[in-house]
């Protein structure tokens, strides 16, 4: 039996000049990205009329795609002005997820495993998708991890990166968790499977440091600088699973869903606490000031 390929929400998605509904038939089997691996992509939102950083993520993408070896084909400007050009094609009801994506369609002349920077194609998807925000999970820890830059094309936001996210994830849900804790080859927290990071310990807000294992986010970042603005004590630095054993507060980051309390980690259950709603108000308070300071 044939398997539906179409979409599960509305969805529109922009490729070769023009808009088109559902789920286009992009990739052959023949192409690079199909069996190469050779896709970045990035995610923006879009809700209640307002799309934060998206242009901090169009430029992203575009980064993205060069450390993958290809070429760019969009600036961000145009990028950014495609996706809200497609957001007018909703109902404006639901929230949208907006993902830039490119890929490559060949492998270079000398390799047919590196991708041919000439042959890169853009597409540009929207779907209606419903906000997670606030939304509390439980958290284990995964006997997964996170790979370093020297095994891994960890300075992008790759495809080839997300099977791991998403073993992580079936292992956790088999043991009746949300997500699960991702630690690095050191054996230092890195992030979750889908998200990055923050605990709180005596006041004092902590998120691991960036060290290229893992995608320092955008909403990562802006809820850090948010967060000092406010006067909280906010550091990123080296922290250990028994960091987070003892933590007073964990919470999550991501574009998907923002902010969102961590209400049990192992057996151990935990507060919604007041440093993650805080971070949640500062965050839709700056979104709809319509705030574009830099980061």
């Amino acid at each position: 039996m044939a398997v539906d390929t179409s979409p599960r929400s509305i969805t529109w998605t922009y490729v070769d000049g023009e808009w088109i509904d559902g789920n286009p038939k992009l990739i052959g089997p023949t192409s690079h990205a199909m069996w190469l691996a050779s896709t970045v992509f990035d995610g923006a939102r879009w809700f209640d009329g307002i799309s934060p950083d998206l242009d901090l993520h169009c430029q992203r993408v575009n980064r993205s795609a060069t450390n993958m070896g290809m070429k760019p084909t969009m600036t961000p400007e145009q990028i950014e002005a495609l996706a809200l050009e497609g957001v007018k094609k909703f109902d404006g009801k639901t929230a949208i997820y907006i993902k830039p994506m490119y890929w490559a369609e060949h492998g270079t002349s000398y390799s047919v495993v590196a991708p041919d920077a000439e042959s890169t194609r853009f597409a540009l998807c929207l779907f209606e998708a419903p906000m997670g925000t606030a939304k509390p999970s439980s958290l284990t820890l995964s006997p997964f991890r996170r790979p370093s830059p020297e095994v891994a094309m960890t300075i992008a936001k790759a495809g080839s990166l997300y099977p791991n996210s998403g073993r992580m994830i079936i292992e956790a849900h088999s043991r009746g968790f949300d997500n699960a804790l991702a630690l690095d080859m050191n054996g230092n927290v890195a992030e979750t499977a889908s998200s990055n990071i923050f605990m709180v310990k005596d006041g004092v807000v902590m998120t691991p440091i960036a060290n290229g294992t893992f995608l320092a986010g955008i909403t990562r970042a802006r809820v850090i600088g948010l967060l000092r603005e406010a006067g909280f004590d906010v550091r990123e630095v080296t922290l250990t699973v028994k960091d987070f054993e003892t933590a007073d507060e964990i919470f999550t980051s991501g574009n998907y869903s923002k902010i969102a309390p961590v209400t049990k980690f192992e057996e151990r259950s935990l507060q919604e606490g007041p440093v993650a709603r805080k971070a949640l108000e500062l965050y839709m308070d700056w979104a709809r000031s319509g705030g574009r300071n830099d980061i």
